[in-house]
């Protein structure tokens, strides 16, 4: 029973090395939104940090479409980098725990 205990605990610490291995990863992956046909594209990191918006000049004189491009831009970055962070975490996540009852959540 005790090397059941300490070999389950090997397996929760490998998971969470692994879990910290995969946000150091996510921080390189980078994902873009874009809004009004190009005119305005976020860049974020799969961990969701913003790393460049950039803009339209044209844009620039309209205060409120660029706050709306804005939006939708950064909306849909969050969006893609959301996925892909859920999904990798899950990954390194399930890899690396020991099958315990129960604790199927990421099956």
């Amino acid at each position: 029973m005790l090397g059941d205990l300490q070999g389950m605990m090997a397996k929760l610490k490998e998971a969470q090395a692994k879990v910290e291995e995969t946000k150091e990863r996510l921080n390189t992956v980078m994902v873009d939104g874009d809004s009004g046909n190009g005119s305005v594209v976020v860049t974020v990191t799969a961990n969701r940090e913003v790393k460049n918006i950039a803009i339209d000049d044209e844009l620039l004189e309209d205060k409120e479409a660029l706050e709306d491009y804005l939006i939708i831009a950064l909306n849909k970055a969050i969006v893609k980098a959301n996925n892909i962070n859920e999904s990798e975490m899950a990954a390194a996540a399930k890899g690396g725990l020991p099958d315990i009852p129960g604790m199927d959540m990421f099956k």
